[in-house]
């Protein structure tokens, strides 16, 4: 039995995927349909604010007599309130459907377990914790948005054999050192594509003039996220230009821009708490901070990351910006290696997560 539901539950997961990219902040959901071990209907959520995996599903099923007799398993617990759209549980008890298996519990406070109630309480039969590892993996960053309030985070830098990042550099007429590979230099911008914001200190922004924008991969730009405490930010740079939201941290009070929103906050309190709270207020459920080491380090320093990427290119600098030091953040562990060529990207989590 066992075997039979993780296999539907896989599926599940599969579909659920399809929707990546499409439905932040929502979590991405697939739901199967089984009646008498035949798949006969499957759907997953599309897009935000549309139909949900549930209604997908139910809908795609040519003959609805079968669904009396039929089991229904879903990724993520059926909703049971009405928000963009009616309740799934709902819908499920509606169609008489007597049996749902899903992946995990939904831990946004106004579904949370209720959906389970509203589907016992109803007299259908719900088994819980179907490959619940994977499901909650699917979508990290939606859980760990509900239930610490804050942005799921990944670190990335890229850094050389000797561990710089970079030459000393004064100002933005020194060119930085490319570290990453075409290969590599994708797989960064494919990450970027999948996060609904991309974070950079205030140096880096000024000796780098970077465009934080998704080019060498297909998919959105995410929110650009910059701390600039006295305003020294250049207005003709690339992330004041309005092309892509952008939010300035600052202690100073100004006007916003085009596309650029200024939030002021205190710089004599710990900065990253107040951060990421109003990118929680914002509904910014993942977060990429990409440097530099100083502000890298104080993420790894305050134990705020999620997932780590730290990319090694086979050449020295012999002297430099160094790389954020990994023994900052002891509890963690490497849970991947990728080698493209002679770069080598290693994968770290934190070892409570």
């Amino acid at each position: 039995m066992v075997e039979v539901e993780n296999k539907y539950m896989a599926r599940c997961l599969s579909l659920a995927m399809r929707g990546a990219g499409n439905v932040a902040p929502n979590p991405m959901v697939g739901a199967v349909i089984v009646h008498r071990g035949e798949i006969i209907g499957e759907g997953y959520h599309r897009k935000y604010g549309e139909a949900h995996a549930e209604v997908n599903a139910i809908a795609s099923v040519k003959d609805e007599s079968l669904l009396k007799e039929a089991t229904i398993y879903v990724s993520l617990e059926p909703c049971s309130h009405y928000g963009k759209t009616p309740p799934c549980a709902e819908l499920i008890i509606k169609k008489q459907i007597p049996r749902v298996v899903m992946g995990c519990l939904d831990p946004y406070p106004e579904v949370s377990g209720r959906g389970v109630r509203m589907l016992r309480d109803a007299g259908v039969e719900v088994v819980t914790g179907v490959m619940e590892k994977e499901a909650r993996e699917l979508n990290c960053a939606f859980m760990t948005f509900q239930e610490k309030q804050r942005p799921y985070i990944y670190l990335k830098w890229a850094q050389s054999a000797d561990g710089f990042i970079d030459r000393l550099r004064t100002d933005a007429a020194s060119p930085a050192v490319v570290l990453s590979s075409p290969e590599t230099l994708r797989r960064v911008h494919g990450l970027r594509a999948s996060v609904a914001a991309i974070m950079v200190g205030t140096q880096t922004a000024l000796l780098d003039n970077p465009s934080l924008t998704v080019r060498h991969w297909a998919g959105q730009s995410p929110v650009r996220v910059v701390l600039d405490r006295t305003l020294r930010i250049p207005s003709h740079y690339h992330l004041l230009d309005g092309t892509v939201r952008t939010l300035v941290f600052t202690a100073c009070k100004a006007g916003n821009r085009e596309n650029v929103e200024y939030i002021t906050i205190d710089f004599s309190r710990d900065v990253l708490p107040q951060v990421l709270h109003e990118l929680y207020l914002r509904k910014l459920n993942s977060l990429m901070v990409e440097g530099g080491a100083t502000l890298l380090g104080h993420f790894l320093e305050e134990g705020l990351w999620d997932r780590m990427f730290v990319e090694t290119a086979p050449l020295s600098l012999f002297s430099g910006v160094k790389a954020p030091d990994i023994n900052r953040a002891p509890s963690l562990f490497m849970t991947d290696v990728i080698k493209r060529q002679e770069h080598v990207i290693a994968v770290f989590s934190p070892k409570n997560q």
